[in-house]
């Protein structure tokens, strides 16, 4: 077995006495001798809250690979915890791929296991794992174990939106909504719907990168433990087989990932995050084939935010395995995963147990439940609806425009007593793309006005350039591009404009005669983000649209495990 670690360790001059001696610590001297070394990239954060366990993770990792014959490596890497850090945590998505990509080219090490949780952990670390090309699969850290209040389940996310909306239109107490904090939250993992973090850890495993049958084991549930030892052994043989990501992710792997992301009634957010992973392997993954590889397949999973039940009944159900059984036949057989045997060579034993939580082919809950792709004067790049997650009369939809130039202009106004706006309206607000604020946030389900809430409305269809959270709903186009920022036509549209929305058509468009001739609001314009250094200029002067993935554009491919100097 050629090691690239013996590039390091190997031989008997003062650069390899170094790099053994520095290393030794109390580790013989067969440590440095032909065995494997593996990097545990591991996101643990106690600012990232959903991936606080994963140092026990780590552990029976450690445990797996050195009973395999392999030496284990903690490798602290780039953590990004969704609910606290800001302006948003996409903004450094890229920033954590492009770390973990150098310190994984940078150090002694021969293969890796990838330990993510929240949302933008596990696609930083495959975008990285895609450019370094080296042997690597993902642990995901797994969601929480559900939480109650008042007798209801509550799912993390998608009830917080539902209760503050339930208090601004008065039918829910203040008091009662802060006795509802200390219940939302039961257990270690991620949320525990099916948000960006649940459904980044299913298409993974759908793509190939995690072994068949982890993915939505629950953070608490000792079989994680189990999985996570076998995974740490599984590392050793794909180094001795070479087995790395450009060898078995392919067009295919993104194929299934897209059918499975459809069947799951998945995050948004995954289209963004599979792009960016695709641009890193040279797969032409384009938007379209989001539309035309899922917008017909049936959704089978009956988990918040659009259904009932959340992420503990559906890995009860039999999980991702039994949805994969019952859409076989719109996958592609030649997708292979990290074991080297195909997907659809798990499915045979793969029942469903709950028939309420994973329905059968035959009764789906919505016969086709695909992200949307929607294109028109409004979005020439492309936009996209989660028909999943609306409300069917809004599907076709024609409202004035109420036009809001930042998400501070949103704050501002939307509760005004004065505002001119019906349940009929169409709420737009720009400036909130990659460029614009700067990280795509996901402010894309903005809170209803209040005075609407009062009346009764509960949803209405909401226009943006940025993401939402895959926990979130309603009738959100989304991800519009060209951006605002990028002087995407968004940035013209004025309050009064007639928007045309009509999703089985595919179409998104603004009935206004003089609209290509005007220009930009001067108060949209002001707001968008101009900082003078650091990451934030860096990644604005870089960053692509989200109709491409949002990576930078010196990142898109790979660069290989090779470094060609010597240290000393």
């Amino acid at each position: 077995m050629n090691l690239r670690s013996a590039h390091w360790y190997a031989g008997q001059d003062r650069n390899a006495y170094i790099h053994r001696a520095w290393m030794r610590r109390g580790a013989p001297s067969s440590a440095f001798e032909g065995r494997p070394q593996i990097a545990i990239a591991n996101t643990a954060s106690d600012l990232t809250p959903c991936n606080a366990h994963l140092d026990e993770v780590a552990a029976s990792v450690s445990n797996g690979v050195y009973e395999a014959g392999g030496v284990p490596l903690n490798l602290p890497v780039v953590s990004l915890g969704e609910t606290n850090v800001r302006p948003t945590a996409m903004l450094w998505r890229n920033m954590a791929a492009m770390a973990a990509e150098e310190m994984l080219r940078a150090n002694p090490v021969d293969g890796v296991v990838l330990l993510g949780g929240c949302d933008k952990t596990i696609p930083a670390l495959l975008m990285a794992a895609a450019s370094v090309d080296i042997p690597a699969v993902v642990v995901p850290g797994g969601p929480m174990l559900t939480g109650t209040f008042r007798g209801v389940p509550l799912g993390c996310g998608t009830d917080v939106w539902r209760l503050s909306e339930e208090v601004r239109a008065g039918t829910l107490s203040q008091e009662q909504f802060m006795r509802s904090e200390s219940a939302m939250i039961r257990s270690r993992g991620h949320c525990n719907t099916m948000g960006t973090a649940s459904t980044m850890a299913l298409v993974a495993e759908a793509l190939g990168t995690v072994v068949p049958g982890v993915a939505g084991t629950p953070a608490a549930d000792s079989r994680l433990l189990e999985a996570s030892h076998g995974t740490g052994r599984l590392i050793v043989s794909l180094i001795a087989e070479d087995r790395r990501p450009s060898t078995f992710l392919s067009k295919a792997s993104f194929h299934n990932a897209i059918v499975a992301l459809a069947a799951i009634g998945g995050s948004t957010n995954a289209v963004v995050h599979l792009l960016a992973i695709a641009g890193r392997l040279g797969v032409d993954l384009t938007l379209d084939d989001f539309d035309r590889i899922g917008s017909g397949v049936p959704l089978l999973v009956d988990l918040q935010p659009a259904g009932r039940f959340l992420m503990e009944d559906f890995h009860r159900a039999g999980g991702l395995l039994a949805v994969l059984r019952e859409v076989r036949d719109l996958l592609d057989p030649a997708g292979v995963t990290v074991t080297g045997q195909p997907l659809v060579s798990y499915l045979d034993d793969a029942p469903i147990w709950d028939p309420e939580v994973i329905r059968g082919r035959g009764e789906p809950i919505i016969a086709e439940g695909g992200i949307a792709v929607l294109r028109g004067n409004l979005a020439p790049s492309g936009a996209l609806i989660k028909p999943a997650a609306a409300s069917p009369r809004l599907l076709q939809h024609r409202g004035k425009a109420v036009v809001f130039d930042s998400i501070e202009d949103f704050h501002a106004r939307v509760d005004d007593p004065g505002l001119d706006v019906d349940a009929d309206s169409v709420l737009v607000l720009r400036g909130c793309g990659p460029r614009g604020y700067p990280g795509m946030p996901e402010v894309s389900n903005m809170p209803l006005p209040q005075k609407l809430l009062e009346q009764g409305v509960r949803d209405m269809v909401r226009i943006c350039d940025g993401r939402m959270s895959g926990t979130a709903y309603g009738t959100v186009v989304l991800h519009v591009a060209p951006e605002a920022a990028a002087g995407g036509p968004l940035g013209l549209v004025r309050t009064g404009d007639v928007i045309v929305l009509d999703v089985e058509n595919r179409r998104i468009d603004v009935e206004a005669p003089d609209f290509a001739s005007r220009t930009p609001s001067a108060a949209m314009t002001a707001a968008f983000a101009a900082p003078a250094r650091g990451w934030e200029r860096l990644y604005i002067d870089h960053v692509l649209g989200a109709d491409t993935g949002a990576d930078l554009d010196f990142l898109v491919g790979s660069s290989g495990s090779d470094v060609s100097r010597e240290s000393h």
